[in-house]
């Protein structure tokens, strides 16, 4: 008996053997693609197999590298402004128009504010939240009065205004008291 209990012993294990190989070959075929042995380093893709698309980047997500806590990050590629809560929910996100003069990337805080003067431009403005200076040119953001956005900056008179809508003024005035901090990324 002890010949035939080794035979059926012998058998079920190879039985449980095919059982596990097939499962995990089963397993393997239903990876999602970047899963496995093809998403080692220098692994191409197996024939027949493509790449997924690149991912589009959000131009509205706020950027990673914009410090923590209750802030406005302002990006002057994208010429764009976050009001962040000190819970790092973004409360409002909105364009602007840059400058003719930019502050140099870094973390700054708001030193004045004027509810209503006439920007460097001439243009009269309202609700000016100021953070910066570069070689004299005093940098903020501001909305201008009539509802217009900045012109196209003259390049031979050297501005500081950030000039975003009446609506997005408004909103960055009540959030942009004394002492916010204000980061300026890439």
């Amino acid at each position: 008996m002890s010949a035939s209990s080794s035979g059926i012993v012998a058998g079920l294990t190879a039985a449980a053997l095919a059982t596990v190989g097939y499962l995990a070959h089963q397993a393997a075929e239903s990876l999602p693609a970047g899963l496995g042995r093809a998403a080692h380093a220098g692994a191409a893709p197996a024939a027949g197999t493509s790449k997924a698309p690149p991912v589009k980047k959000n131009p509205t997500a706020l950027p990673g590298d914009s410090g923590k806590g209750a802030r406005v990050v302002y990006s002057l590629r994208g010429d764009r402004v976050w009001l962040v809560a000190g819970d790092e929910a973004v409360s409002r996100t909105f364009r602007v128009d840059p400058s003719a003069v930019d502050p140099a990337p870094g973390s700054y805080s708001v030193t004045s504010r004027s509810n209503s003067v006439t920007g460097s431009d001439g243009v009269p403005v309202e609700h000016v939240v100021r953070f910066a200076t570069v070689d004299g040119v005093v940098i903020g953001f501001s909305a201008a009065v009539e509802g217009s956005t900045a012109p196209a900056p003259d390049p031979k008179v050297r501005t500081g205004g950030i000039r975003e809508s009446r609506a997005d003024g408004d909103a960055m005035w009540t959030f942009a008291t004394i002492g916010r901090t204000v980061v300026v990324v890439h």
